[in-house]
């Protein structure tokens, strides 16, 4: 039992201050306010000497808080995580060598498809998984490229580790880290083509994606010229080198400055409270926290039954018991939009909804820019909701 009280029956009292539990774009860091943002790039050609140099600064920042290697090369990119992967994928897959895409999640099934529909790479294999699963990696040959998602934004189902894949392995690593990175410690060594967006861990602005690679994947991308027409937003080469500018502040196309500025201040504050480390701290505390509740609560567990593979971001819980399991396939998928609408009615908590092409279910995001208090105070009203919705 936690310090929750069971079966509520009336309203509880106090609300989270800041009811904000989406799993992208998430909630902003502690403090912030459109004041503590600069304005000086805004207005300005993003190619001007200023404003490529808050563009390099979001760079080197991202580099510094992340522990990225030295020799591994960071870029701003095109259209969120969605646009930096497509674009490794395009770039770096060839349908000569054996490729594995892995996937236990909605994302991680989009680029199956962009494997199969759209590249059409002959030597596939693919791994999949039920919500809350994760297939077994360790079938996956050493000599293969692999694309993979290191936290399942839609199950709350992470890897725990990187054993799987062999130091200094022939195949490249492309992964989508999107909901994992500053949340969860990467090890860079085994990692290739890293790729995330803004508006996770970070709580910054969305439509900006980050591309992290290796000289593994420069050697790649230098080497290969793909057989498939390449869209401007992918073309990371200029002749048969890796186009440098793109990884000091020239993007390939026009940015955001705002959300530049934005990223900027969410690094900042990150950088202030202790950096990487404390990011880490802060979602591991909010996750405890949720999953010690589902765990005591007997009408729910956790989307991911594998303790070690549960996330500390994106934190999923499906519904049980006689009552529940009971309902219609129509009236299951209701509950979980019946608690949603109640408790945002009441501005206890926004956004908190499973995905929608996962099982119904409740998505709590417990990244490093959520309050602990919040999630406290959250509990007891889904506690509430719940009960509300199965006397009506």
């Amino acid at each position: 039992m936690t310090e929750y009280t069971r079966g509520l029956m009336h309203e509880p009292t106090l609300k989270p201050e800041r009811p904000f539990f989406s799993s992208g774009p998430t909630a902003k860091f502690p403090g912030w306010s459109l004041d503590k943002l600069k304005t000086e790039s805004l207005g300005r050609s993003h190619r001007s000497a200023l404003g490529k140099a808050r563009l390099k600064y979001a760079i080197d920042l991202s580099r510094e808080l992340l522990g990225i290697p030295d020799d591994y090369l960071i870029g701003i990119m095109p259209a969120s995580d969605t646009g930096a992967i497509e674009a490794a994928m395009w770039a770096m897959l060839d349908p000569a060598r054996p490729v594995t895409v892995a996937a236990w999640e909605s994302f991680g099934n989009i680029w199956i498809q962009d494997a199969v529909k759209q590249l059409k790479l002959p030597n596939l294999q693919v791994l999949t998984a039920d919500y809350g699963e994760i297939p077994d990696l360790t079938t996956i040959p050493q000599r293969n490229d692999v694309v993979f998602t290191w936290n399942g934004t839609t199950s709350g189902a992470m890897i725990p580790n990187t054993d799987w894949l062999e130091a200094g392995r022939e195949g490249i690593t492309i992964n989508d880290a999107t909901s994992a990175i500053f949340a969860q410690e990467m090890d860079w060594s085994k990692l290739d083509a890293t790729t995330y967006s803004w508006q996770k861990v970070m709580g910054s602005e969305a439509q900006h994606g980050m591309l992290i690679l290796s000289p593994k994947a420069v050697a790649r991308i230098e080497s290969y010229d793909p057989p498939w027409p390449m869209p401007k937003l992918f073309r990371m080469k200029k002749g048969n080198k890796i186009n440098a500018g793109i990884f000091v502040g020239e993007t390939i196309n026009t940015p955001s400055m705002l959300a530049t500025e934005d990223y900027i201040a969410a690094l900042e504050w990150a950088k202030s409270i202790g950096g990487r480390k404390a990011l880490v701290e802060r979602a591991n505390a909010n996750a405890k926290l949720v999953k010690d509740w589902i765990e005591s609560t007997p009408w729910l567990r956790n989307m991911a039954s594998d303790p070690a593979q549960q996330t500390n971001t994106g934190v999923c819980m499906v519904f049980q018991g006689e009552w529940y399991d009971g309902l219609s396939d129509d009236d299951k998928a209701a509950v979980p939009k019946k608690i949603v609408k109640l408790l945002e009615e009441r501005n206890v908590g926004f956004d908190f909804n499973g995905y929608r092409d996962a099982p119904p279910s409740l998505r709590i995001w417990c990244g490093s820019t959520v309050e602990q208090e919040d999630v406290k105070r959250l509990l007891p009203w889904i506690e509430w909701a719940y009960d509300k919705v199965k006397n009506d």
